[in-house]
């Protein structure tokens, strides 16, 4: 009797050939890199540092396409876009303790976001892992447990042999329900010592399913049949998981409407009879949720941002399908199902009755007229016109990445994204400087759509030195650069608090000067001409940069009321 477990893949005789006869002169960096390859990776991000010299001299001898940034962190948020956008683990290559830390920051955006990297870093030579002080450059104590409170999971590298295994168990953590970031580190004396090892060609590997229980779907799809006045709020979740196209389907079959969160932007389409838009901080939107006798929770956590600064207390019963386990019932008591989104909600769709409700249409535009009339009462006209000549400007289908600036703060409510995974954010873990490094990641993965950058001055000047990133790699992204001498929000936010702000002014460089500096073309704007400034940048081949000088001003918020 021959079992399941026992069936071995046999090799091919071109396997065979390259394991009896290896190429000369490879070292730990090749089996890195070729199991890299083996696993599917075309393009890696990253920066070089001396204990990393062995993975980077592999890459001369592979046929991996690297982007090389000037800031690990930037790369970081590089490869995360391309995460995003490909839905592949992003290999992300940097060097120890220095090089490794600058990188947190752009792992934390991508666990929050679930954006699948594959950081692989170096690390000091074997003999000083576990803590001993041998003095080596770049030496930490522990270096892993800098990122085990980040990352999903952590592998660390001993021998050669390891190499392929660690990677490979890596890459299936990273691309697991709820994709995320991990980190691989392998030590400077292991890459470098030539290896016997044959080439690495197998590294076929198959993440696990996160299916829903039927006994939970079954009690959910019964609640939401029955529900008077059921409404859905879909998180990042349901882009993640590709599920748009479900969401809708349950949406008209329950005649639900539908609130995206920030990050969930695009799932549902935006004008749309059943679409409350993405306005979540506001009393209105909070108000009818409240209201729904049964609300599902697609992919959402219900963090502060989705819950109107956790001023949201739902009255009805609560539906929440939810990847991340840690985030499950984490704000309010539901009906948790532990699922990934596309297979919960093709599970709703084969068991869920067809609401009829002629009147849900008519709530949904009584909400919108509401929350319009709430902002047009602010005298806000400005802000409005900006981020309008921005969608005006920007494709259907180009994807836009978005810095914690006041205009981003906008489109997060207001921006029609126009599909789903076409809009990005840092609103997951909130750092600033990851718009226009992003979309470098994001114009890697699909050169066949321009991509939009927004930052403000603030933001600009973390990622200004990835201008020459673009330059280099000629990579299609305009860069919207909103200057208003300062910390915008910070300084609204610290104006309403205190009276005044503090430490929020910026001495800032002249950024169409400096862009011309590196070669990319640069223009000023005015909120009268930006649409036409930025529709010509968009359209133009190669990195270019708009730049808007303007002081706008954030729609009061609901929650302190």
């Amino acid at each position: 009797m021959t079992h399941d477990h026992d069936l071995v893949l046999r090799p091919t005789a071109a396997q065979t050939e390259a394991a009896l006869n290896p190429p000369p002169g490879r070292n730990g960096g090749d089996l890195v890199v070729e199991t890299l390859a083996a696993l599917g990776a075309t393009t890696v991000f990253g920066l070089p540092g001396q204990h990393a010299l062995g993975m980077f001299d592999a890459l001369r001898r592979s046929d991996l396409r690297y982007i090389g940034l000037r800031v690990e962190n930037n790369a970081g948020f590089a490869a995360d876009a391309y995460g995003r956008i490909t839905g592949e683990a992003a290999p992300l290559l940097l060097s120890t303790g220095p090089g490794a830390l600058t990188s947190l920051a752009a792992l934390q955006e991508a666990r929050a976001a679930s954006a699948p990297v594959l950081a692989i870093s170096s690390q000091v030579p074997t003999a000083g892992l576990g803590g001993g002080r041998h003095g080596y450059l770049h030496e930490l104590p522990d270096q892993a447990a800098s990122f085990r409170g980040v990352v999903k999971s952590v592998h660390t590298v001993r021998t050669q042999s390891q190499i392929p295994s660690a990677i490979a168990e890596a890459w299936t953590s990273a691309l697991t329900v709820p994709h995320g970031p991990v980190w691989v580190e392998i030590p400077q004396d292991v890459l470098l010592a030539k290896t016997p090892i044959p080439v690495v060609t197998g590294g076929d590997t198959f993440p696990e399913e996160l299916p829903p229980r039927p006994e939970l779907t079954a009690v959910a799809a019964d609640l939401l049949s029955r529900a008077e006045r059921p409404a859905i709020i879909a998180g990042g979740g349901v882009v993640r998981a590709d599920a748009s196209k479900k969401l809708r389907q349950l949406a008209e079959r329950l005649q639900a409407p539908v609130v995206t969160t920030f990050g969930g932007k695009g799932a549902f389409p935006w004008t749309h009879p059943l679409s409350l838009q993405s306005w979540l901080e506001d009393r209105h939107t909070t108000d009818f949720l409240e209201d729904a006798d049964v609300l599902l929770v697609v992919g959402s956590g219900l963090g502060e941002l989705s819950s109107n600064y956790h001023t949201f207390e739902p009255r009805g019963r609560v539906i929440q399908i939810e990847a991340d386990l840690g985030k499950l019932e984490s704000n309010h008591p539901a009906l948790g199902i532990h699922a990934d989104a596309r297979l919960a909600l093709q599970a709703l769709l084969e068991t869920v009755g067809e609401r009829t409700d002629p009147a849900a249409p008519e709530r949904v535009r009584e909400v919108l007229a509401k929350v319009r009339e709430r902002i047009a009462s602010q005298e806000l006209t400005l802000e409005q016109d900006v981020l309008a000549a921005v969608r005006k400007a920007l494709p259907p289908g180009a994807p836009s990445f978005w810095d914690m600036t006041i205009l981003a703060y906008w489109a997060w409510s207001a921006f029609d994204a126009k599909a789903p995974n076409t809009m990005h954010s840092a609103q997951g873990a909130g750092g600033l400087g990851y718009g226009f490094p992003a979309a470098l990641g994001a114009a890697a993965a699909d050169p066949t759509h321009p991509v939009l950058a927004v930052s403000g001055d603030g933001g600009a000047l973390y990622s200004i030195a990835e201008l020459a990133t673009a330059r280099q790699y000629d990579l299609n992204v305009t860069w919207l650069i909103v200057d208003d001498g300062g910390y915008g929000i910070l300084r609204e936010y610290m104006t309403d608090a205190f009276g005044e702000p503090t430490a929020t002014e910026l001495t800032r460089p002249d950024y169409v000067a400096l862009a011309e500096s590196f070669g990319v073309p640069g223009v000023r704007t005015s909120p009268e001409t930006l649409e036409a400034d930025l529709a010509k940048a968009l359209a133009a081949p190669g990195p270019s940069v708009v730049v808007l000088p303007a002081v706008l001003r954030m729609f009061a918020p609901t929650h302190l009321d």
